[in-house]
């Protein structure tokens, strides 16, 4: 696709998202409190804060989620 064609159907959804709303889907359970959300239309990455609301994700958040995830799996699936 052309680059100009990628940046109009970005833009594009995005306005369709500000205007009727995010298609929020799970994509991740890092624990049983915290997973990692996805817009299915416009690709806007959100995660739970310490508060259970919904923040965006940022590379430091991405971060934590996986070292989170991974104490979680150790905690519960040892053997």
């Amino acid at each position: 696709m052309d680059h100009i064609k990628i940046r109009e159907r970005n833009l594009s959804s995005k306005i369709l998202c500000s205007f009727f709303g995010h298609k929020i889907i799970t994509t991740r359970n890092v624990t049983n409190h915290f997973r990692e959300y996805k817009c299915s239309v416009c690709g806007l990455e959100l995660t739970n804060d310490l508060k259970g609301h919904k923040t965006y994700l940022t590379p430091e958040l991405k971060d934590i989620n996986e070292t989170l995830n991974s104490l979680y799996k150790k905690k519960h699936y040892s053997i």
